[in-house]
């Protein structure tokens, strides 16, 4: 292994630890400052906009899921400037209360200062939707429709977070 291949594992694996302990500040540190984050119901640019969301997510977890949260993450690799992880989350969904078990797969781009630029999530969104909202997931889940419609409620729910937490 190289020693950037080194440097952006321990990268991928201090991400996970200071997700695992909701630290968004340790987190944050991991990323560029053009970093570009995607998943199933997010697309944001920028270090403003995603550690946004890793805030708000941490702080609702403190908030209401504390007694539930658990992070573990595997098969951390990396290799030139890619790299990547498998993780798992143990949560309860703010929004209805659910228990959601979700696993996650990631890939991340480093940039020149060695920090990740690019972080693509990607998870079973239909299996996460069943879990997190019940009956209407189980029945609509798989539609591009209940997708868009969660898609503009958390992109509302990061807004009113971000103009009210001083970023």
């Amino acid at each position: 292994m190289t020693n950037d291949a080194h440097a952006h594992k321990k990268t991928i694996e201090n991400f996970y630890n200071a997700f695992a302990r909701l630290e968004p500040d340790a987190m944050a540190e991991c990323y560029a400052d053009d970093v570009a984050f995607d998943d199933e119901v997010f697309s944001l640019r920028g270090k403003r906009e995603t550690m946004g969301m890793w805030r708000m997510l941490c702080a609702v977890t403190r908030e209401k899921g504390a007694d539930v949260w658990q992070l573990k993450f595997s098969n951390v690799h990396a290799e030139g400037n890619t790299g990547g992880a498998h993780w798992d989350a143990h949560y309860r969904f703010s929004a209805t209360g659910r228990i959601v078990d979700n696993s996650i797969d990631a890939k991340f781009e480093f940039g020149p200062d060695g920090r990740i630029a690019r972080h693509r999530d990607s998870f079973d969104f239909w299996s996460w939707s069943r879990q997190a909202l019940g009956a209407p997931g189980l029945f609509l889940g798989w539609t591009p429709m209940l997708r868009a419609k969660l898609r503009a409620k958390a992109g509302d729910n990061l807004r009113r977070y971000m103009n009210t937490v001083a970023q």
